[in-house]
């Protein structure tokens, strides 16, 4: 374990990647079970949306009395502006944590080739010892241009040490067959493919070298609206409504989130009932109600709902195409009066 004195040397470091809903946040939650009990971990988490929702999940079902330290980059893909919110964020992150595993969950349109530029960087080299990249796929998404053709979907893919089919206890007859092939025209020769559900993958897929260099990358070619000119809603004094709301684009989809703060409750059956109704690509959500606070993720395979044992207010975010205009209104109506 690193000590407090000791500088900071290859730390193992896994980039955990894959597309909007498909268990990157289940996956590093049941890795963390297996974490030694002497081990501090770090996590380094980004997120489309400015409001931030991973962290509170994570927070919930860990604390640092478990040792394991949570960072977030809210607002877009971290490695934007020549990788400057990344490094913030890293650095403040190494340096609390002073960790002996590092993971970083870059956000499902995100590009993991110029995270691990940034991460490869003459800064990090010593550092960090950048292990396999993990890349996890719902194989059914294949037959969907919206996926296999989207840039960002095809990168993720092509940087992995290995392929996780996740969720494939949903998958029809062929799907595996068809994520194989896939694998087999756009990865490297040695990509290793697995196939899990609910995001279970052995901890010792994580351990060995990257066979993905740095210098495969070839530069920032996309566009992102990472807004560097004032401060995300995530990090905002909660005003005196007690309300925050963001929104976000890029990549073809909107997000739209909202913070509220501790005191205002929402009741848990409206809730529910309000976010199972929900038509959009991705839902996140920490909510406080008067039954306890909960954990909420949304995907089109449906709604699952944690008990979490701490939040310090109330966070949702929603990702897609299409969201609706009322959004909020119906948001608002599940709020205790």
């Amino acid at each position: 374990m690193n000590s407090n004195k000791s500088p900071l040397l290859g730390i193992p470091t896994n980039i955990i990647t894959g597309f909007l809903g498909v268990g990157k946040t289940s996956a590093i939650l049941n890795l963390m079970k297996h974490k030694p009990a002497d081990e501090n971990w770090a996590i380094l988490v980004n997120e489309f949306g400015e409001i931030g929702v991973d962290g509170s999940l994570f927070e919930g079902n860990q604390t640092k009395q478990q040792q394991v330290f949570i960072r977030e980059v809210p607002g877009g893909c971290m490695c934007c502006a020549a990788g400057l919110p990344m490094q913030i964020a890293l650095n403040q992150l190494l340096s609390e944590a002073k960790p002996d595993r590092l993971l970083i969950e870059p956000t499902g349109l995100g590009h993991p080739k110029e995270v691990l530029e940034v991460l490869s960087s003459e800064h990090y080299r010593k550092v960090l010892s950048l292990q396999k990249n993990i890349t996890l796929v719902d194989a059914r998404k294949l037959s969907d241009t919206r996926y296999s053709d989207h840039d960002t979907f095809n990168q993720q893919i092509t940087i992995a040490d290995t392929v996780v089919g996740n969720k494939v206890d949903l998958y029809n007859k062929g799907d595996a067959e068809k994520l194989a092939e896939y694998v087999a025209q756009v990865c490297q020769n040695k990509t290793k493919l697995i196939f899990a559900h609910h995001g279970k993958i052995p901890f010792d897929e994580f351990d060995g070298d990257t066979s993905f260099y740095h210098h495969q990358a070839h530069g920032h070619h996309h566009h992102h609206h990472h807004k560097q000119d004032r401060p995300l809603a995530s990090e905002l004094p909660m005003p005196e409504s007690g309300m925050l709301k963001a929104t976000n684009q890029g990549e073809g989809f909107e997000s739209i989130g909202w913070r509220f703060a501790a005191d205002k409750l929402f009741d848990h059956q409206r809730l529910r009932h309000f976010l199972v109704g929900l038509k959009v690509e991705r839902m996140k959500a920490v909510f406080i109600t008067p039954n306890g606070i909960f954990g909420y993720n949304l995907t089109e395979d449906g709604l699952t709902e944690s008990e979490l044992d701490e939040c310090s207010e109330t966070r949702i975010e929603v990702i897609g195409q299409d969201i609706e205009s009322d959004l909020e209104s119906q948001l608002l109506d599940c709020l205790v009066n």
